[in-house]
């Protein structure tokens, strides 16, 4: 058989093109969310040769773990601060790049340069930025008068401490996370506004619409299944994020005031060697996000027949 004959038999090109993927959602998703499942309803631990099915208990231990309950509350809380952020901040970069004007395609790379450096590397970045005493920003804060002295508005500790008061280190980390998914955002809310007929916004304009008119009542209504894409995949990024939390206060500063179930399922699965416990946080996602996926998916698919 020629290679032009086998090109042109779908039945046959189609299930070899496909293998791959298969292959990798197998082996690198599918088997480890087995062994996930597994371990979750089990009593392992690392150098434990006994192995057991407990059935549900280490959901019940979770449930009544304090470090658990805030561990939750913290994730919500950096979910939707984080998730509201980036979509404001995006739509408004994304009506700036929107339009034309000089160096056009240096703002884009430079826009875009945080979602292509490893996120290990910006947060250690921020590490210097934050930190306790050499911060260039408690050095700006100094300069401008608003800390170090008896009278200033934000205190007159000549350092804030960012990484080491509770309300300030959670502010931090979700300021470096909306920073790292600011370029997402961006990138996919220009192609939504970009498919959007410029006939629509002409003819509002000449029937006097402002802008703000053309927003809430062309704009934001055409683009809302491009939202709902953008906070879907804001949603899993912030979700089950670890790096920033984990390069920035590992959980801290102390009683867990940062920590997020993604962090916890590291701590206790692979620091603490509690495979079964660190399991079960990490299935706590999949009911979550599923969720999640399908009440955004439903809106989505509301406003595309609509």
């Amino acid at each position: 058989m020629r290679l032009r004959d086998f090109l042109d038999k779908e039945h046959l090109l189609a299930p070899i093109l496909l293998l791959p993927v298969i292959i990798y959602v197998v082996l690198l998703i599918g088997f480890p969310f087995i062994m996930a499942f597994v371990y979750s309803f089990s009593n392992i631990t690392v150098g434990n040769p006994d192995f057991k099915i407990i059935g549900i208990k280490n959901f019940i231990d979770l449930i009544g773990d304090r470090v658990f309950q805030k561990s939750l509350f913290n994730t919500v809380v950096f979910t939707f601060i984080s998730i509201g952020l980036v979509v404001i901040l995006s739509h408004i970069l994304a009506e700036i790049l929107a339009r034309e004007f000089k160096a056009k395609w240096l703002v884009r790379f430079l826009i875009l340069l945080p979602w292509t450096a490893p996120i290990a590397l910006g947060a250690v970045g921020y590490l210097w930025f934050l930190d306790s005493v050499f911060s260039p920003i408690d050095w700006l804060l100094r300069r401008a008068g608003l800390i170090g002295t008896p009278h200033a508005i934000l205190g007159s500790m000549s350092n804030l401490y960012w990484l080491g008061r509770p309300g300030l280190a959670m502010a931090s980390v979700i300021m470096v996370h909306v920073w790292r998914l600011i370029p997402l955002g961006t990138m996919i809310l220009i192609a939504g506004m970009n498919s959007i007929p410029k006939e629509i916004l002409e003819a509002a304009q000449v029937d006097g619409a402002g802008y703000f008119r053309r927003l809430f009542h062309i704009t934001l209504p055409l683009l809302f299944p491009v939202i709902g894409v953008t906070i879907l995949f804001a949603v899993f990024f912030t979700f089950t994020d670890m790096a920033v939390v984990w390069v920035l206060t590992k959980g801290g500063p102390p009683d867990h005031s940062t920590q997020v179930l993604a962090s916890l399922a590291f701590l206790k699965g692979i620091q603490g060697g509690d495979l079964a416990q660190g399991a079960a946080i990490a299935l706590f996602f999949f009911p979550v996000l599923a969720g999640i996926a399908a009440i955004v998916l439903r809106l989505v698919k509301k406003a595309v027949v609509i």
